[in-house]
């Protein structure tokens, strides 16, 4: 537990709070009233009304399009089934700057809707909120699907024999049950929506702006730390909050059903409705995951020598991204393909980073109870969900004097991108873990085995499939990291997201068409990442 807690508290507590201190105090008194002030900014109210009620739409959007393939996945068996579930599981993987790009291709200036019939949506909330349904369908999908297929179909039939209709059935015996996994995917939906960066920031224009976008305004184009500190406050305690009522659905799904095995609840449709259903499942994953997905890499084909419009397809897009100021832009100091190198680098230290801090903190928690362990484990998740700007701006005022002075350090991207990874460890591991039988450990521990020996011998072997799975999700997450990144990643070593970001923020078709192809190339990386995970990991149940 000890190496964890060091983790967390001095490279996300520590700069979270300093940036705070450094908001709040004057002349080393607290200046609580700062906050007040804030909050009664007609400008800051507008942010956080928008936050909130674009966050609740995209939630009631994804909800009410991914529970239909929630209930295919969980009760039919077609062919691709695995294959089609990966595929919907990629876009929840990728960073949201290739989300905004592949949206962007589709719905901006000159996209396809654009060229075809004259249609944009950038710059406007309908852009945002298909992007984040796009985003966090897989969320719902595999969280309630992965229930409802351990549910036995039984108890629905038993009540309809008795009498009850098909819906009523459906409404008094499956709906309860699938009610708390529900919840928690509406939470988890809610919380990324709540905090969303990337997405909002390349679609939604200066008209549209979150908390973090409006962090992130604060601290670095403002340079206003009252307001930021403020707003970080607000976002912490928000995120707190849905975190904890999120623990409190999953322990309540967890102990009040009985599952079956998900072999045995899934058959062939049968019937046209079936059918029907199963073709608009399909219908949906072509055109709202992989259509834009298409676009984006057609996008970054279009122009053979790398100019738009030139005539053909063609590699010069990629072309450029060998050469710096390529085109007479000073955009980078190095050239962009120097970025992927930079991120697979960055990634892998991450993951190792990621799996040696959340691998301690699963087993400590699988070893201990009570509610202090509780509330550490529910520590563990807000990194996912407190300003990761703030996290990054924090790394630079904090971490500048010995023996931590790791400003112009390689290792602070790493770090940065850890405490994303390690949540993803945690939740990956821990259910593992809790399934092992303590009485082998102890039968171990009576054959003269230490404790290390013990978890060689006994712990590891159970859950190496599940390690595996933790460090490709860590590394597919450490990958895209974008918001904290944005501030201390330097301009000789960019990664992939942020010089993504860099070029969508110039003007030029080249520099346009250079996000396109670094988009595709970050994709194509996720996408092999999350396919590779799909063929090691074993556990279905409802835990992402």
């Amino acid at each position: 537990m000890a190496v964890p807690v060091a983790f967390f508290g001095l490279f996300f507590a520590y700069p979270v709070t300093a940036i705070v201190g450094r908001g709040l105090k004057a002349g080393g008194d607290w200046q609580f009233g700062r906050i007040s002030d804030v909050l009664a900014r007609p400008d800051i109210l507008d942010v956080l009304w928008f936050t909130t009620w674009q966050a609740l739409a995209s939630t009631a959007l994804t909800l009410l399009i991914a529970l239909p393939g929630a209930y295919v996945f969980a009760r039919f068996d077609f062919p691709g089934k695995q294959l089609l579930r990966a595929v919907v599981t990629v876009p929840f993987v990728l960073p949201t700057v290739v989300v905004g790009t592949a949206f962007l291709a589709l719905l901006g200036r000159g996209g396809l809707l654009d060229e075809l019939w004259g249609v944009r949506l950038d710059t406007t909330v309908w852009a945002i909120l298909l992007a984040h349904v796009f985003f966090n369908y897989a969320v719902v999908v595999r969280t309630v699907g992965g229930l409802w297929s351990q549910l036995d179909p039984r108890q629905e039939e038993a009540a309809r024999v008795l009498g009850a209709g098909r819906f009523a059935a459906f409404r008094r015996v499956t709906l309860p049950a699938l009610g708390p996994a529900v919840a928690a995917a509406a939470l988890m939906v809610f919380l990324f929506t709540f905090t969303s960066f990337g997405v909002v920031q390349i679609l939604g224009g200066p008209a549209y702006s979150t908390l973090e976008v409006e962090i992130y305004r604060q601290t670095a184009q403002l340079l206003d730390l009252p307001t930021a500190a403020v707003l970080t406050l607000v976002q912490f305690a928000a995120v707190g909050a849905i975190l904890a009522v999120h623990a409190a659905t999953v322990r309540r799904r967890e102990r009040a059903l009985k599952l079956v095995d998900p072999d045995l609840t899934s058959r062939r449709p049968r019937g046209p409705g079936q059918w029907a259903l199963l073709g608009g499942v399909l219908l949906t994953a072509l055109l709202l995951i992989l259509l834009p997905l298409g676009v984006l890499v057609e996008r970054s084909f279009d122009g053979a020598d790398g100019a738009a419009g030139s005539g053909g397809y063609g590699l010069g897009y990629y072309r450029a991204l060998q050469s710096a100021g390529s085109g007479g832009s000073s955009t980078f100091l190095v050239p962009p393909l120097e970025a992927v190198g930079n991120s697979l680098r960055y990634a892998l230290v991450a993951t190792l980073i990621a799996l040696v801090v959340g691998g301690l903190a699963a087993a400590a928690l699988t070893r201990r109870a009570g509610r202090l362990v509780r509330g550490f484990d529910a520590l563990l998740m807000l990194p996912l969900g407190v300003s990761a700007v703030t996290v990054g701006f924090g790394f630079l005022i904090t971490l500048d004097e010995p023996p931590l002075d790791l400003r112009t350090s390689w290792i602070l991207v790493p770090l940065a991108q850890a405490l994303v990874g390690a949540p993803f460890v945690v939740r990956t591991m821990l259910p593992v873990l809790r399934a092992v039988d303590d009485r082998l450990r102890e039968a171990a521990a009576v054959l003269g085995a230490s404790p290390l020996r013990a978890w060689r011998e006994v712990d590891l072997p159970l859950v190496r499939r599940a390690v595996l799975v933790a460090a490709g999700f860590a590394f597919a997450v450490s990958l895209g990291e974008f918001g904290a990144t944005v501030f201390i990643a330097r301009p000789d070593n960019p990664t992939l997201p942020v010089a993504v970001a860099r070029l969508l923020g110039r003007s030029g078709e080249l520099n346009y068409g250079q996000a396109m192809a670094l988009s595709t190339i970050l994709m194509l990386v996720c996408a092999v990442s999350l396919l590779l995970l799909e063929r090691i990991r074993t556990d279905r149940s409802g835990e992402f």
